[in-house]
């Protein structure tokens, strides 16, 4: 730099060149920078200037040109020093762009390939329109949607984390997406990458504190269990010798979450943008709200010792929740309990345990939560619900095997007057009473789209609702999405409404639901028609008699809050309508209890029956 400033005092221009020409070529020496810059000085020089002229022949050079070379060049030095320094943040700069960009372009892609290709549905009774032409539409139709699908789970899949809790939640949307959606969306529920055993050996070091050798005397390196945001390693404590599984955040969840909430967010803003009637904008603020709570596992914690406390009284129940260790914001360690995936049905079959049961037991958990308890687990898939086989003489439930319920990130509290409106939501349901259906809709989603919402409350056709067949045994098994569509050409725009419309709570509870159908329909896929009828009907039963408890005790709580006065009178008074209130209960609980047993009994016929079929048929 000494060579520099003897130049720059000689010319005010020339020292000006000579600058950028040592900012250009410092790295590259000063015997390269000298033999430069003395050819440089040999130019013409700018207005004033008394230096040198240039040699004979040579070619003029402006020095703007120079000022725009050390201008580009020292911003590359610039951003270089940057990401040198700063490496980190360039490097979730970059990899954030680049993960919302192809977020973007295939948002874009599906967009265009539904306008493009995706051809009108024909009305049923349309004569233009011949059978095979109507199949071959159909088969257009199903063709753009899978391949949709396939692109956006490929995107999820790639940039992992809450992408793939999106896709989980699309999987459970039935009632609004084609079948080939959430057929596609479903294997994301247990096909993610999973992190390398050194992140995970960071992670346990920065939040615990102590290295995995110092833990435990085994970790085994492979998984057990990938999910969205963590996966779960089998290992043994180095101080007790206990065989553990230990939950470890993937290192970049929290990193990208907010970035990740903000594109999905603006990818549904976009659409909503080119499509009015899709408003699912709150997709976002759910996320927004749930991510915090499920990426801080010491709530994964609190929520399992609580619901082992809510369950301590309901010996008959077969639900395990494993002991909670120690919790960490991004590791829990936790009791090894070995089994298997609730609808596994070889599985099931091999440890002759039974579907019905599974189904029946799972329904009865999730309504004690719902109704009783009003501490809901909101993310029961198949992947989060492990069966494990018992020996039935040594169990207090008198089942032979336990219900083991996993990843309790994310739960919801529900008041009180939620659980007395739903239930009484789901009475007018059973009985068909279209007046109460009417004001109970009403209250629950703030909407007059009362058929709608029953709809995508119960799984059935509003035919079936209105008859009063639900706890009857000619309940149809699904809902035809497909015929929907075709009799309500808005239904999209008014399923959007509903869903915007009703509390956060309230969509949690109906994603819940979704999700205990989706395994019901797995547990009793290879049975008999009828008996698949007959397990719908029992859901509807079991309800029922949820539904009666939570109007029982609000009913009886209300009947204390206005008669708590002293007093024979009023005593006596309280008194006979408590037991009025009880009485009512159980006269209304003893006839769906008969009317379930009836059914179970029917049950064992239909199954001897085609037994006897098949043997026949292949004697």
């Amino acid at each position: 730099m000494s060579f520099a400033a003897i130049q720059f005092r000689r010319s005010t221009a020339a020292g000006r060149l000579n600058f950028a020409s040592a900012g250009v070529n410092f790295a590259r020496g000063q015997t390269l920078f000298r033999s430069r810059a003395s050819r440089y000085l040999s130019f013409s020089p700018s207005k004033g200037h008394q230096g040198s002229q240039a040699p004979k022949g040579s070619v003029p050079r402006h020095p703007r040109h120079w000022k725009r070379a050390a201008i580009v060049v020292t911003t590359a030095l610039g951003i270089g020093g940057y990401v040198v320094y700063n490496y980190d943040t360039a490097y979730l700069v970059a990899s954030s762009a680049y993960r919302s960009a192809i977020v973007a372009k295939v948002t874009c892609q599906v967009a265009w390939d539904y306008y493009r290709n995706f051809p009108e549905l024909p009305l049923e009774n349309d004569p233009s329109i011949s059978a095979d032409e109507r199949q071959r539409i159909l088969g257009v139709r199903s063709s753009v949607h899978l391949r949709s699908a396939e692109r956006l789970k490929r995107v999820l899949m790639v940039n992992g984390g809450i992408y793939i809790k999106l896709g989980q939640h699309l999987s459970a949307m039935q009632y609004i997406l084609p079948m080939e959606w959430c057929t596609t969306m479903q294997s994301l529920q247990d096909q993610n990458t999973a992190s390398s055993v050194e992140d995970v050996g960071h992670t346990i070091h920065i939040d615990t504190g102590k290295t995995i050798e110092e833990l435990f005397s085994e970790f085994d390196e492979v998984p057990i269990g990938v999910a969205s945001l963590a996966q779960v390693h089998r290992a043994v404590l180095r101080e007790s010798g206990q065989e553990v599984a230990v939950k470890v955040q993937h290192p970049m969840v929290r990193t990208y979450s907010d970035i990740d909430i903000a594109t999905t967010s603006v990818m549904l803003e976009f659409i909503h943008s080119i499509f009015p009637d899709f408003k699912f904008m709150w997709v976002g603020a759910e996320l927004r709200e749930s991510l915090p709570h499920e990426l801080d596992f010491r709530n994964d914690k609190t929520n399992a010792e609580q619901v082992e406390w809510n369950f301590a009284a309901h010996a008959d129940i077969p639900l395990v929740v494993p002991k909670m260790l120690q919790a960490a914001e991004r590791v829990l360690i936790m009791e090894f309990i070995r089994g298997q995936r609730c609808d596994d049905l070889a599985f099931l079959r091999q440890h002759s345990i039974s579907p019905s049961e599974v189904s029946r037991e799972i329904g009865r958990a999730f309504a004690e939560m719902t109704f009783v308890h009003g501490y809901l687990h909101c993310d029961p898939h198949p992947g989060n619900l492990f069966v494990r086989p018992r020996d039935r003489k040594q169990t207090t439930h008198g089942y032979n095997f336990d219900l083991v319920l996993l990843d309790h990130g994310l739960y919801r509290q529900l008041s009180s007057r939620f659980r007395y409106e739903y239930s009484e939501m789901w009475r007018a349901l059973m009985r068909g009473n279209k007046d109460q259906i009417i004001y109970w809709s009403h209250k629950l989603s703030g909407t007059d789209l009362y058929r709608l919402f029953s709809i995508i409350l119960t799984g059935q056709n509003w035919e079936t609702i209105e008859s009063k067949s639900l706890t009857g045994s000619s309940t149809p098994l699904r809902l035809d999405i497909d015929t929907l569509r075709e009799e309500q050409p808005d239904l999209l725009r008014q399923i959007a409404e509903i869903l915007s419309s009703v509390p956060p709570v309230l969509r949690l509870v109906l994603k819940t639901n979704d999700l205990l159908r989706m395994i019901d329909k797995k547990l009793f896929a290879d049975q008999p028609p009828a008996v698949q009828q007959h397990a719908q009907t029992r859901t509807w039963l079991r309800v029922s008699h949820y539904c009666l408890i939570a109007i029982r005790n609000a009913r009886a709580a209300d009947i204390n809050h206005n008669d708590s006065r002293l007093g024979f009178i009023k005593t006596s008074s309280r008194l006979s309508r408590l037991l009025l209130n009880w009485i009512r209960f159980w006269v209304y609980d003893t006839t769906l209890s008969a009317y379930s047993v009836f059914l179970t009994i029917e049950d064992v016929f239909i199954r001897w029956r085609a037994m006897l079929t098949h043997l026949v048929t292949h004697a």
